[in-house]
């Protein structure tokens, strides 16, 4: 056996020569490996993290050409490292926040191999811990802690229409308005993904229909304050339960254009069509809950309560911070909410694209080991599975509201990297006897 401690950033090259030991394993190095790997360094406990691509490959290649970030770059970083050439209350681009992660990596010389695929996670049958099969051998390890995040495998609904002549595609593989042929395209899916790519086509010039269903509006602002401050000094952030029946519902946020507050109604009045849930597909025509206007409403109750929250915070603490009464305006509601479309056919209406922005599965089943429920969700405690020796990091509510936030990831992780240094403290003790026949 080998005791790994290979230089950070090092591609494995000599994994099929020895089997490799090594007390904690960490899958994926996005925000979550990266993390975990500081946190586990800064305890001294062993660890080795693998990475197939590159690291934060996903901000890389995985999103839009224009995709920035949904929060300011004073909030949307590690305490370890802020971005040196991002103003403070701008929304830092993609490719600037892959570098960002790549630069914290190489700046606490994290033990991160790249290149590297793990197939499978099985626990030993005779002994403690896991072995786990990668594109480059073996591995031996006592812990194995799953950092791959939650937007793993790209969902489309079954609804999907086999049409042909249509051409679709997720929004993971969207990358530009050139991609799309010539005509209107269909947006199903109104979250932060669905309406900044609706936004983005529009203003290119194409006519869009953007489906919108169950949503949280936050403003991107008030006050003088961006949203992701107010939801922190509010304690929203730290929400430990979601509320029910809004654990799955989405946030239509941008930093898009320097940041602005979703409006719906807005985008509406510059020519987009709203429509409401997209319910099914049938000889080219789509057919849509008659939901539009409640599922507006519910997002304006949404906003509106975080204004209502915000004032009576600014007056209780005495705070000096501008008044907005506009903030509080509403545009009136056009055409296509008032006489909602139910129906369209495709082919009349000049759709000949549509992009499915429905989100995201996860995938664990490379990972052999008894901690699933029946529909493949991890069981756990803020990350600590119930399967001894595995641990999650990244995954939405982990612990709280911002568990899967850049931020956010960075706090669940301390506290996973301290429940794996307890548990090896008390594995290291040795009693008594052990201790005098070690003399």
């Amino acid at each position: 056996m080998t005791d790994l401690n290979q230089p950070a950033l090092q591609k494995c090259t000599d994994m099929t020569v020895e089997k490799i030991q090594i007390d904690t394993l960490v899958v994926g190095a996005g925000q979550a490996g990266v993390a975990m790997s500081e946190h586990l360094s800064s305890l001294g406990v062993p660890h080795l993290v693998l990475e197939r691509n590159r690291i934060a490959e996903k901000w890389r290649t995985g999103r839009w050409d224009s995709l920035v970030a949904n929060g300011p770059a004073w909030h949307d970083c590690f305490p370890g490292l802020e971005f040196d050439d991002v103003d403070p209350d701008a929304f830092a681009p993609k490719e600037r926040v892959a570098d960002y992660f790549e630069a914290y990596a190489k700046k606490f010389n994290m033990p991160i191999r790249t290149g590297v695929e793990v197939k499978s996670v099985e626990r030993n049958a005779d002994r403690p811990g896991f072995i786990i099969t990668t594109s480059e051998g073996l591995i031996e390890a006592n812990r194995v802690v799953a950092a791959t995040g939650p937007f793993q495998t790209p969902v489309i609904p079954p609804i999907a229409p086999k049409d042909l002549r249509i051409v679709q595609m997720h929004s993971a593989d969207y990358r530009n308005p050139q991609q799309l042929p010539e005509g209107a395209v269909l947006v199903v899916g109104a979250g932060s993904s669905g309406v900044q790519i609706a936004d983005e086509l529009q203003r290119a010039g194409k006519q869009v229909y953007l489906s919108v269903g169950a949503h949280d509006r936050p403003p991107r602002a008030y006050r003088g304050r961006d949203f992701c401050w107010w939801l922190g000094v509010l304690g929203l952030w730290d929400a430990e339960i979601a509320e029910p029946g809004k654990e799955h519902v989405t946030i239509a946020v941008s930093g898009a254009r320097g940041g602005h507050t979703v409006d719906f109604r807005g985008l509406a009045h510059q020519g987009m069509k709203l429509v409401g849930l997209t319910q099914s597909f049938n000889d080219g025509v789509v057919t849509f809950q008659a939901n539009l206007a409640d599922n507006l409403a519910r997002g304006d109750q949404n906003y509106l309560s975080l204004l209502d929250a915000a004032d009576a915070y600014i007056e209780r603490n005495g705070l000096d911070l501008p008044l907005e009464p506009e903030a509080r305006n509403v545009y009136p509601d056009p055409e296509c909410v008032t006489k909602p479309i139910l129906q369209l056919d495709l082919a009349a209406a000049g759709v000949t694209s549509i992009i499915w922005a429905t989100g995201f599965a996860v995938d664990y089943s490379w990972m052999k080991v008894n901690t699933f429920d029946e529909k493949g969700k991890p069981q756990h405690q803020r990350g600590v599975s119930s399967e001894s020796g595995i641990y999650f990091v990244g995954l939405p509510w982990l612990s709280r509201r911002g568990s899967s936030f850049i931020w956010g990831v960075w706090h669940d992780a301390k506290h996973i990297a301290g429940h794996i240094a307890t548990q090896r403290k008390y594995l290291s003790y040795r009693d008594a006897t052990q201790r005098q026949s070690a003399e």
